[in-house]
């Protein structure tokens, strides 16, 4: 399941809460056009029914059915360049030591 980092939370958080009033808002990855390959990222008052949902340290993320398969075990890193732009990196998680 996608993981995020402490950043990540951080700016997931702060962008909801600037956007989507409620403690069940969260910041959605979605493929709303199957042709274009890419997901799309917006905010969200709530998950819709089938979303995946990861929680961590209060920054709630969802994820639909195509983004959860895409983002499986991934970390979600997230910064913000000089100008206020929000960037999200997506990294392959550490493979765990034996």
């Amino acid at each position: 399941m996608l993981t995020l980092t402490e950043n990540a939370s951080t700016i997931v958080k702060t962008l909801v809460d600037q956007t989507e009033p409620g403690d069940d808002a969260g910041l959605r990855f979605s493929q709303e056009d199957p042709s274009a390959g890419a997901l799309t990222v917006t905010t969200a008052e709530e998950a819709l029914p089938g979303d995946a949902v990861v929680e961590h340290d209060g920054a709630k993320v969802f994820l639909d059915e195509t983004a959860a398969v895409a983002l499986g075990d991934q970390v979600l890193d997230a910064s913000v360049d000089q100008s206020g732009a929000v960037q999200f990196s997506i990294i392959p998680a550490a493979a765990p030591t034996a």
